[in-house]
């Protein structure tokens, strides 16, 4: 068996052993240690299983948990594909302290689903075929005002004073707000995150459902029902007009919170007409003048807009109270 003694000094030892150094002697010699694959041989083959016994490492983040817990991302078939990458499920971002989970690759039809009280609007339109290549991870939740500010050193934010609903303890972890889109990108660039596009948020939305609303474990394929979507969002209808602190509402299927509701989000492309085509890892127009915000807000009447469809646009220098972001990272 393969006995970690560090990275360096296994790999230095059968880089530099000659091919032929083992020859004669037991597999698992203690005094040919490395013979990993115990061939008798030190080789290109020791080199590989020694890579794989330390799998991939990345300096980026600390693994939280490896594996998706069955409680949180409860469909197998989401599972699967989240452990077929290798890579590990929930990670904290050690520049940021930021809490991200694995979106695994896959296909989806972006675009219009109509709720039961609310039809599609046309930007919403065509449905189409979206392919994505690459996992990528995403914040767990909208950044908050404490992330910001331990990373910027002040807060722009709106809602940063405690009400009959916040206390003063749960102020920093309502969403950061009001930097505009502009304002998002020093934040991005001190940190080494990025914004999702808008194909990758609206996969890590759905989690797998085709209904209006994203899911949740106790409407786990999803809903349409406009009633039911007040579980998974901070609307106009049941927020007292203000942000609350991030995770308040149900997780979908992927895990992640917040996607329905509580601030609006940016994502990385410039607003356009989809396309009626199949696209594969899209990242919209090229150049633009206005950028994209996805999710709903707080402040926006109804569960019109928490649809996993809905898209909307804005000015990038316009600063709102109800529009905040959340990362993503390449693995």
């Amino acid at each position: 068996m393969f006995r970690m003694q560090g990275i360096r000094t296994h790999l230095a030892r059968v880089l530099l052993a000659a091919p032929l150094a083992c020859a004669g002697q037991a597999a698992g010699d203690e005094s040919c240690p490395t013979d990993v694959d115990g061939s008798k041989l030190v080789d290109f083959g020791d080199v590989a299983l020694a890579l794989l016994e330390f799998g991939p490492c990345a300096s980026w983040y600390t693994v939280l948990e490896q594996s998706p817990d069955p409680v949180v991302v409860y469909d197998a078939d989401a599972r699967a594909a989240i452990s077929a990458t290798g890579l590990p499920w929930r990670v904290r971002d050690n520049g940021s302290g930021i809490e991200m989970l694995l979106i695994p690759t896959g296909s989806y039809q972006r675009g219009c689903t109509a709720s039961l009280q609310n039809a599609c609007y046309s930007a919403e339109s065509p449905v189409h075929q979206v392919t994505l290549t690459q996992a990528f991870y995403i914040g767990r939740y909208e950044v908050t005002q404490a992330q910001w500010t331990a990373k910027m050193g002040s807060n722009p934010s709106h809602h940063k004073m405690a009400s009959d609903e916040v206390s003063a303890s749960e102020v920093p972890n309502r969403p950061v707000e009001k930097m505009g889109f502009n304002g998002v990108k020093p934040f991005l660039a001190a940190t080494g995150l990025r914004l999702p596009t808008e194909a990758e948020w609206e996969f890590a939305c759905r989690a797998g459902t085709t209904t209006a609303f994203h899911g949740s474990a106790a409407m786990p394929a999803g809903t349409n029902d406009d009633v039911e979507a007040d579980a998974l969002g901070w609307t106009s209808e049941n927020s007292a007009a203000q942000t609350r602190p991030v995770g308040g509402k149900a997780a979908n299927g992927f895990g992640v919170h917040d996607m329905s509701g509580n601030v609006w989000e940016f994502v990385a492309d410039w607003f356009g007409a989809y396309p009626a085509a199949p696209v594969t890892d899209p990242t919209g127009p090229a150049t633009g003048t206005t950028c994209i915000v996805r999710g709903g807000a707080f402040d926006f009447g109804g569960a019109v807009f928490l649809r996993s469809s809905y898209r909307s646009s804005g000015l990038t220098t316009f600063l709102s109270k109800s529009t905040g972001f959340r990362v993503a990272r390449n693995p």
